[in-house]
Parts: C-alpha cells; sequence; structure tokens
C-alpha cells in the first residue's frame, strides 16, 4: 500500500537536493567553523552562504540572519530578547489568542515575571481586528508579535499593516513566519518587520534548524550565552550541516516560486471542492482568501477527528487534528476555540497540509475513500443514534470537557 503524506505543516520530508548537499558535513567537512585550522575553514564559507541563500528568500541582507536550532527557539529569543533589551522604555507586550505555543508559552512566562502581555481575540475567521489592535497599544508597549499564517486553519495575518502600525507607534515587530516561508511572498525591503522567525525543516530541510531575521538597529538581547558565534546573539557550536541544508531548501524554495504555490492551490482546491461536493456536513475553518495556498482545515459533523484519522491511517493516508506542537495532550485546539467554533465540532476537525511532493492522483486517492469512512463513522456515533438534542447531549459534554 502507498503511503500519502498530508502533513506538512508538521513537518516535511527532506529534499532529495537538500540530502545531497548537507551529507558531506557529517563526513568530510567535519570541522569547527570557529577552529582557526583547515578543517574550520573549510566549513564557515558555507555557513556564509547558506546564510545568503536565507536572506535571499526574504529579500534581507545576509548579515540580518542569525541560525538557531528551531523556530521555538527564535520566536523565544525574540520575544524575551525584545523585553529584556527594552525593560527601561516598558513591559507591555501585545500578540494574539491564536499564536503558536512556541510565542504563547514564552507570553505567559513572560507575565509570571511581571510583564503584561493582551491577547488579541480573532473573529469566526481567525482574523484579528487591525483598530483593536492599535488601540491596545500603550506607553508601555515594546513588542507586537503576531503570527504570519496560522499553522492550523492558514488564516494570513495583515502583517504589512500591522508592521506599519507598529512602526508608526515606534513599537518593534516580531512575526513567526515558520508556515508562511516558502508559501507567500515575503519582502523585507517593503515590510517593516523587525524579527521574523523561519525553521528548516518546515521547507525541506531536516529538523533541528530554523533562522531569526533581526533588521538592522532593533534591540534585542542573547538568551544563550557561552560564545561569540551569531554576532554573539545565539552562543553554540554551529549546526553546520543543517544550516547548509536551510541554506539549500530557501534557495529551493524560491525557485520556480508563483508556479510551486499555484500547485499548491490546485491541491487544496481539489480536495476542498471535492470533499463539499461529496460529504454532506462539512464546515472549513478559517479565512477563506486570506489563507495559506496548502492548507485546508475541516470540521466533519457528528463524528470524532480521532476516528477518522484512525481510519485515514489504516489506509496509508497522514492527516492531523491540528498543531503537532499539542498533539498527545488532551486540550482542545485553542485556535479553533478562540474562532467561536461550535463545541460540538471541535473534536471532529482535521487538517490537510500540501507539500511539493504531493499529486493530484494522490487527493483523488483521499476522495475515493473518505466519503465511505465519513459515512461508517456517522452512521456509529450516539449523537446521530442518540435521539437527543445536540445541546443536551451528554456525550458531546464528554468529548468537549472544560476548556
Amino acid at each position: 500500500m502507498d503511503k500519502i503524506y498530508f502533513d506538512n505543516n508538521a513537518t516535511t520530508p527532506v529534499a532529495a537536493e537538500v540530502l545531497e548537499s548537507f551529507l558531506p558535513y557529517y563526513q568530510t567537512l567535519f570541522g569547527n567553523p570557529s577552529s582557526l585550522h583547515w578543517a574550520g575553514s573549510a566549513v564557515k564559507g558555507a555557513i556564509e552562504e547558506a546564510r545568503q541563500q536565507v536572506a535571499q528568500l526574504i529579500n534581507a541582507h545576509p548579515e540580518e540572519i542569525i541560525f538557531t536550532a528551531s523556530g521555538s527557539e527564535g520566536d523565544n529569543l525574540a520575544v524575551l530578547g525584545s523585553c529584556d533589551a527594552l525593560r527601561q522604555q516598558g513591559n507591555h507586550v501585545i500578540t494574539t489568542v491564536v499564536e503558536h505555543p512556541a510565542v504563547l508559552d514564552t507570553c505567559r512566562y513572560f507575565e509570571e515575571r511581571g510583564g503584561s502581555v493582551t491577547y488579541l481575540p480573532v473573529d469566526s475567521h481567525g482574523m484579528i481586528d487591525l483598530h483593536q489592535l492599535e488601540q491596545a497599544i500603550t506607553a508601555k508597549t515594546v513588542l507586537i508579535s503576531v503570527m504570519w499564517a496560522n499553522n492550523e486553519t492558514g488564516t494570513i495575518f495583515p502583517i504589512q499593516q500591522i508592521a506599519e502600525i507598529a512602526q508608526r507607534h515606534k513599537v518593534q515587530f516580531h512575526t513567526d513566519a515558520v508556515q508562511a516561508l516558502g508559501k507567500v511572498e515575503i519582502d523585507m525591503q517593503k515590510c517593516p518587520v523587525d524579527l521574523l522567525v523561519m525553521s528548516g525543516h518546515k521547507i525541506g530541510a531536516p529538523k533541528g534548524v530554523g533562522a531569526l531575521f533581526i533588521r538592522c538597529g532593533t534591540s534585542l538581547t542573547s538568551h544563550i550565552h557561552g560564545g561569540h558565534q551569531e554576532q554573539s546573539l545565539r552562543a553554540g557550536t554551529h549546526n553546520v550541516a543543517g544550516i547548509v541544508a536551510m541554506g539549500k531548501a530557501c534557495q529551493l524554495a524560491g525557485q520556480d516560486f508563483f508556479q510551486r504555490v499555484e500547485k499548491l492551490k490546485q491541491l487544496r482546491d481539489r480536495l476542498q471542492y471535492g470533499i463539499m461536493d461529496q460529504i454532506e456536513d462539512v464546515i472549513i475553518n478559517g479565512h477563506m482568501e486570506s489563507r495559506l495556498p496548502n492548507t485546508l482545515n475541516l470540521g466533519f459533523s457528528f463524528i470524532e477527528g480521532e476516528g477518522l484519522l484512525l481510519h485515514l491511517d489504516m489506509y496509508g493516508i497522514a492527516a492531523s487534528s491540528g498543531s503537532a506542537c499539542t498533539s498527545g495532550s488532551d486540550a482542545h485546539s485553542h485556535v479553533l476555540i478562540a474562532m467561536s467554533v461550535d463545541k460540538w465540532l471541535l473534536n471532529s476537525c482535521l487538517r490537510f497540509s500540501f507539500g511539493d511532493q504531493n499529486t493530484l492522483e494522490e487527493v483523488d486517492r483521499l476522495l475515493e475513500v473518505l466519503p465511505a469512512i465519513v459515512l461508517k463513522l456517522r452512521e456509529m456515533s450516539p449523537m446521530l443514534t442518540s435521539g437527543v438534542d445536540l445541546d443536551d447531549c451528554p456525550y458531546v459534554e464528554c468529548c468537549i470537557g472544560h476548556h
């Protein structure tokens, strides 16, 4: 049975060209780039080449890029490093309720240590109100942190307008662009973002490498000490192979960019319209216009998403019920809760996210098996067989619990 992978927002397979590019740095090119001898000098140039490749994808300057071990590390450095560096000016941060845990948990950590955070709500499409954001800015606001695109629903936020608001109020602006990188146009010469976070394993590089764009003049304090690496902002021996891989992945992501994005849209739309045509009582979560080309989040009424995932897995099809960073917990999606998705649908939502390796034939295979699976699970669903009103159904309350 052929395996089909539709969970690319969680991680992507390493591209063949990327694998080929970094393997020598585990073998013959093994030196520490901080060493002064031949083994170090042989690899130092590769890091700088990768820095240029990352910068080119977002139209930035190479000196504005530092490498990290992950997107989460980049978010921590951007948020806490900004608050630390600007603590004499204030202690207030503005973010949204639908951020990745790397930002939300970091903001809560900041609150526990005396900081103040405003969490902006979103509407039913997962979008924030720009007027509400501007109204939340105070004399003590030192940072605004809003993700470029949501990892669960694919909703794209108006980053250009947010950056301009922040610039007008002289407030530092950070965006987690992990899901947006390689899927939407990012131009740091046009968009006045101060800090932008990227992750390698979302674009065909291996896990364990990320990057942070830091605009010249941005105030930031290091949170990992012990070395001079990365402009003394991120101590630690370089992950040379990972950095080389991320550079190559960024180079590939920039090649035939619009054709790649169009292909992703075709896959997403083929699945969306195919499901809506064949299956009743399905909702789409997220913004219908401002959204990632590769992401589709759907709610299948009257069934549990976990059961749907397990049945799809039996056919070799991988999807997701939400963020990989919250899987394994009993908590419901904070993103869908914030969007006021009906409580009886919270358990029924799946995310399909596509990558460069996916094909229309794979989408068609999913459309062959999905309707029968949904029908089978609905026939077994207590919500349909109990004969009680959904608002009073104890099964629903048991499934939803407290949030």
